[in-house]
């Protein structure tokens, strides 16, 4: 199970928000970049990079500090926010982002997702964002009224390869995973074909909890505020699960 580190921007700096309100924020760093080094050097093998002013408005929003990030690491970064047309998708790949994380798009422009299927199939990630089970998008402020697990069947029948999990409730708190809602996600995606990659994000605040996740059948699990906060130490737990 790969261990994400997570730099969310916004106004060009990291921060971290609380079950994504805007309203509270914390500032970590103000130079993402930086941050991104940081990570790569204690061990991390991919970054999840989100714009979160992106996500807000609608479109790409700090597209030159998330060049920067992408020049100063070596290792892959996925990205989300505000991506919502094909011209942004292919844009974001040329610049040398190696995945894009489609969430609005994927349960309002669903003739966008289609599309970015067809063209860039193996570098879409599609963001299955949840509070109390229903789907949530246009930076968490919407409620869509979609069950997640409905919305998971049908990207798999629209053949996504690869989705990302978040319990919205549990994000930025430190108060752990959803264990059984993203136990019963797997059980689901364990009866689709073929079955979808999962990477789990929300919560997550100590060893205990990513050595709980790590026997499930997750492709990775993203890490934000406890990094931050210092909760998890990436390198030990990069190491934990290694031994």
């Amino acid at each position: 199970m790969e261990i994400i580190p997570a730099i969310d921007i916004r106004g060009g700096r990291c921060v971290r928000l609380l079950q994504g309100d805007y309203a509270r924020e914390t500032i970590f760093a103000d130079d993402p970049a930086a941050m991104a080094s940081r990570w790569q050097e204690a061990g991390a093998r991919r970054l999840h990079v989100v714009d979160l002013d992106g996500a807000r408005e609608g479109w790409p929003v700090n597209q030159e500090a998330i060049q920067r990030v992408v020049a100063a690491v070596s290792i892959p970064v996925q990205l989300g926010g505000g991506i919502r047309d094909i011209a942004t998708i292919q844009r974001y790949l040329e610049a040398g982002i190696d995945r894009v994380i489609l969430g609005t798009a994927a349960v309002k422009g669903q003739a966008t997702l289609r599309n970015a299927l067809t063209l860039f199939r193996q570098h879409i990630v599609v963001a299955v964002d949840a509070r109390d089970d229903v789907i949530v998008s246009e930076g968490w402020r919407e409620t869509s009224g979609v069950v997640a697990g409905d919305l998971v069947r049908q990207l798999a029948e629209m053949g996504v390869t690869r989705i990302i999990y978040t319990d919205t409730l549990r994000d930025g708190t430190l108060t752990g995973p959803n264990f059984p809602a993203i136990e019963r996600l797997l059980s689901l995606v364990s009866t689709l074909q073929p079955p979808l990659s999962v990477i789990a994000s929300g919560g997550v605040s100590s060893l205990d909890h990513l050595r709980r996740l790590a026997p499930l059948s997750l492709e990775g699990v993203v890490i934000g505020k406890a990094l931050y906060t210092g909760d998890i130490d990436l390198a030990a737990a990069i190491a934990a699960l290694a031994s």
